[in-house]
C-alpha cells in the first residue's frame, strides 16, 4: 500500500471547496453552473475538484484510483498533474477565497488556467449578482469576491448623491436670485405685492414640476430590471447610470429653458424697456456663471474625495481579508507538522499506515468544524455588531439634517439686495460646503470605527480559535498516541514540544510573506491613484480646450451674422458660456462615474494579475539559484 498522508490533505480542500459550493447554492442569480465555472476559472484550483464537482462524485479518503467519466481510472489522477514547481521557489496562495486553502497541494502554480477566460466567462461575470449596499460598513459582510464591485457601486452612489445635492443647490440659487430681482422692482414700485408673489410662486411650482418629473424618471430606472432588491449586477449599473446621465442631461435643458421662461415672464409684467430689459438678463446670466463656478470648484473637490474615499476602503478590506486568513493558514501549517510527524512514526513503525491515515482524518474533521465554526462567527458577530453601528450612524444622520435645514432656512429667509447677490450666493454655498464636509467626515469616521471594531472582533475569534487548535492537537499527543502507539506518555510529551518548535518558524514564515504581500499591495494602490490623478489631470485640459474651442466656434457664427449689436452678442457669448459650464460639469462627473463602472469590469481580471505579480515578486525576492530558462518561465507566467 503506497503511504500518501498528502491525500488527506488535498481532501481537506476538497471539503472546503465543496462546502462553498453547496453554501453558494442558495445565492440568487447564481447557478450551479457558473459556480463550477468560476471555481474551475481560479488560478489556485485543483483538477480533481474541479472533475469531481462537475461529475458530482464524492471519492473515499482512502481511494487511490478514481473513475473517469467513461468508466475507466487512472492511477495518477489523484497526483497533481500541473507543472513542476520550479526548485528554490516559494509558491504563496491568495487570500481572497471565502477562507483560504488548506491544502498543501493549492500552493502549487496553476498559471495555465488564468488563460482560459471565454466570452461566456466575461458574460457570466458581466450578469453576475452582488449585494445591494448603502454603506461601507455593509461591505465589510460581502464575500471577498464582491467586494471590490460593492465598493465601486458606493461610488456610483456618492456621485449621485453629490449631482443630486448640486443640481438642486442650483435651483435654489436661481430661485433666491430671481426672487432678489423682483424684491428690488417691488421696492421701486414697478410692480405690487400680487404681482410680486404670483410671479414667485409660478415660477416655484415650475421648478418643483420639474424635479418632480426627474424624480419620477429615476424611479422608473431604478425599478426597471430589479428582480431582486437585494442584489444587483453590473449591467444593472451600466444600464442606471447610462440612463440616468441622459435623465439628467435632459432635466438640465429642461431647467436652462425655465430660466428663460421665468425672465421673460418676469421682465415682460415689470414692462422694462429693452435696454433694461438685456441688462438684466446680462446680469441674471452673468449670477448663474459665477453659480457654475463655485459648483463646478465644488464637484471637483468632491471627486476627488470620493476617490480617494474608495483606495482608503480598499485598504481597510484588505486588512479584513487578510486577518480571516489567519486561521485557515495556522490550520494548514498545524496539519502539515503533524502530518510530518506521525510519517516519521510510521517510518519507525511505531504506527501503521492505515493508524495515522485514520487519526490524520479525525484531525482533518476537527479542524474543518473548528473553521467552519470560525468563519460561521466572524460572519454572524461582525452582521450584528455592524448593523447596530449603521443603526447608530442613522440616528446621527437625522440629527444632522434637522440641524441643518434649519441652517439653510434661517439664511433663505433673510433679505438681500441686488448689490449683496455675490454675497448671498458665497454664503449659502459655504453653508452647504460645510453641511456636507461635516456629513462627510461623519461617514468617515464611522467608517474606520466600524473596521477597527471589525478587526478586534476578528482577533478576539482568532484568538478562541487557535486555542481550540491547539486543544485539538494536545489531545492527539497526549491522550490518543499513547493509546493507539506503544510510546510512552513522556515520549508523546517530547513530540508536542517538537510540533510546537516546528510551528513556529513555519508561522513567522507565513507572517513575513503576508507582510511582503500588504506592501506590494499598498505599491499596486499608489500606482492606482497615480494613474487616477493623471487622468483626471488630462481630463481637465481636454474639458478647458473643449471650451475655448466652443466658444471661438459661437464667435465665428456670431460674427458672421454681423447684423447684431453689441449687447446681444455678448449676451449670447455669455448664454453660451454658461451653457457649456454647465455641460461640462455634468460630463465630468459622467467620466468618473465611466471610469468606476470599468473599474468594476476589470476588476476579476486585475485580481488574477495581481496574484500573479504577487507570487513573481515573492518568488524572485526568495530564489537564490535560479538557471535563465526558469526566469523566462516565470516572467512568462
Amino acid at each position: 500500500q503506497k503511504d500518501d498522508s498528502q491525500r488527506l490533505l488535498e481532501s481537506f480542500n476538497s471539503d472546503e471547496k465543496e462546502h462553498t459550493i453547496l453554501k453558494n447554492k442558495a445565492e440568487p442569480y447564481t447557478s450551479k453552473e457558473e459556480m463550477v465555472l468560476e471555481e474551475s476559472e481560479s488560478p489556485l484550483n485543483s483538477n480533481v475538484t474541479a472533475f469531481a464537482l462537475k461529475a458530482k462524485v464524492i471519492y473515499p479518503i482512502n481511494q487511490k484510483f478514481r473513475p473517469l467519466a467513461d468508466g475507466s481510472s487512472n492511477p495518477s489522477l489523484h497526483e497533481n498533474p500541473k507543472q513542476a514547481v520550479l526548485p528554490n521557489q516559494v509558491m504563496e496562495t491568495s487570500t481572497s477565497g471565502s477562507l483560504g486553502s488548506l491544502s498543501q497541494g493549492d500552493k502549487e502554480d496553476c498559471s495555465s488556467s488564468t488563460t482560459i477566460h471565454s466570452t461566456t466567462s466575461d458574460d457570466r461575470f458581466q450578469a453576475r449578482a452582488f449585494l445591494k449596499v448603502t454603506s461601507f460598513p455593509e461591505v465589510l459582510m460581502c464575500e471577498s469576491f464582491d467586494v471590490k464591485l460593492c465598493l465601486c457601486s458606493l461610488i456610483l452612489k456618492d456621485l449621485m448623491l453629490l449631482d443630486t445635492e448640486l443640481r438642486k443647490e442650483k435651483h435654489v440659487m436661481f430661485i433666491q436670485v430671481l426672487k432678489i430681482y423682483l424684491t428690488d422692482f417691488y421696492h421701486k414700485k414697478k410692480i405690487n405685492d400680487d404681482l410680486f408673489k404670483k410671479i414667485l410662486l409660478i415660477q416655484e411650482n415650475d421648478f418643483e414640476e420639474l424635479q418632480k418629473q426627474l424624480d419620477s424618471r429615476l424611479q422608473n430606472t431604478e425599478m426597471s430590471g430589479a428582480h431582486n432588491s437585494e442584489y444587483q449586477t453590473l449591467e444593472d449599473l451600466e444600464r442606471k447610470e447610462r440612463e440616468y446621465s441622459e435623465h439628467v442631461i435632459d432635466n438640465m435643458e429642461a431647467f436652462w429653458k425655465q430660466t428663460d421662461k421665468a425672465q421673460q415672464a418676469f421682465l415682460d409684467q415689470s414692462k422694462c424697456s429693452s435696454a433694461k430689459a438685456t441688462k438684466i438678463r446680462m446680469d441674471l446670466t452673468e449670477k448663474m456663471i459665477a453659480v457654475e463656478s463655485l459648483l463646478s470648484e465644488s464637484q471637483d473637490l468632491q471627486a476627488m474625495d470620493i476617490q480617494e474615499r474608495l483606495f482608503n476602503w480598499e485598504l481597510m478590506v484588505k486588512m479584513i481579508d487578510s486577518l480571516k486568513s489567519y486561521i485557515p493558514e495556522e490550520c494548514k501549517c498545524r496539519l502539515n507538522i503533524v502530518s510530518n510527524i506521525l510519517d516519521h512514526l510510521t517510518v519507525k513503525n511505531n504506527l501503521s499506515v492505515r493508524q495515522k491515515e485514520e487519526l490524520l482524518t479525525d484531525l482533518h474533521k476537527a479542524f474543518w468544524e473548528q473553521l467552519a465554526h470560525f468563519s460561521n462567527e466572524c460572519i454572524q458577530q461582525s452582521k450584528d455588531l455592524i448593523l447596530k453601528r449603521l443603526e447608530c450612524r442613522a440616528k446621527k444622520r437625522e440629527v444632522f439634517k434637522h440641524r441643518q435645514k434649519a441652517e439653510q432656512g434661517s439664511l433663505l429667509s433673510k433679505t438681500f439686495h441686488n448689490k449683496d447677490v455675490h454675497d448671498f450666493l458665497k454664503a449659502y454655498h459655504e453653508l452647504l460646503e460645510k453641511h456636507r464636509q461635516a456629513q462627510w467626515d461623519l461617514e468617515e469616521e464611522d467608517d474606520c470605527e466600524s473596521t477597527e471594531a471589525v478587526a478586534e472582533l476578528y482577533k478576539e475569534l482568532y484568538s478562541q480559535a487557535s486555542h481550540a487548535l491547539a486543544d485539538l492537537v494536545t489531545e492527539l499527543f497526549l491522550q490518543t498516541l499513547p493509546v493507539v502507539t506503544s510510546l510512552s506518555v513522556r515520549e508523546c510529551e517530547l513530540l508536542k514540544e517538537e510540533w510546537q518548535e516546528n510551528l513556529v518558524p513555519q508561522l513567522e514564515k507565513w507572517e513575513t510573506h503576508r507582510q511582503r504581500r500588504w506592501k506590494l499591495f499598498q505599491e499596486q494602490l499608489l500606482q492606482e491613484k497615480e494613474l487616477w490623478i493623471k487622468e483626471y489631470a488630462l481630463s481637465a485640459v481636454m474639458q478647458k480646450h473643449l471650451s475655448e474651442k466652443q466658444e471661438k466656434i459661437i464667435q465665428g457664427v456670431v460674427s458672421r451674422l454681423g447684423c447684431l449689436s453689441d449687447e446681444s452678442v455678448n449676451y449670447i457669448l455669455q448664454k453660451h458660456r454658461l451653457l457649456v459650464c454647465s455641460v461640462l460639469r455634468r460630463l465630468t462627473l459622467r467620466r468618473v462615474g465611466m471610469a468606476a463602472l470599468a473599474r468594476m469590469r476589470l476588476s476579476r481580471k486585475k485580481s488574477l494579475l495581481q496574484e500573479l505579480r504577487e507570487q513573481h515578486t515573492l518568488q524572485k525576492g526568495s530564489s537564490l539559484c535560479q538557471d535563465e530558462d526558469q526566469w523566462q518561465l516565470q516572467n512568462a507566467v
